[in-house]
């Protein structure tokens, strides 16, 4: 079963499709949040198997993948510049919670 964070749902979700204007960004980055969550870390992975299991184009994939490594809510990492990447969600709102919570 997968667990989202209320932030996806309530904030997340109106900042990118409304306000950037970028539903496919919020798909991809619900599906890749699923999918780190099922295995546990790290989730490797082509363009066009991401563009496949959210079913939109390889360059609307690509375009997302760039706007959320743009708005730090995705990382990648290639072993080398031909490699399939490496993807990590990130949730930054947790980090600044934690420092709120902390003073």
């Amino acid at each position: 079963m997968l667990l989202l964070d209320n932030y996806i749902v309530e904030v997340l979700l109106r900042d990118l499709v409304g306000h950037d204007r970028r539903p496919v960004c919020f798909l991809v980055y619900l599906w890749l949040a699923a999918e780190q969550q099922a295995r546990k870390g790290k989730v490797e992975i082509s363009y066009r198997e991401i563009a496949e299991s959210i079913g939109v184009s390889k360059s609307s994939a690509q375009a997302a993948v760039r706007w959320l490594v743009r708005r730090k809510l995705l990382e990648t990492r290639k072993e080398k510049a031909t490699s399939t990447p490496h993807y990590t969600v990130l949730m930054p709102w947790r980090e600044s919670e934690r420092r709120t919570r902390g003073r």
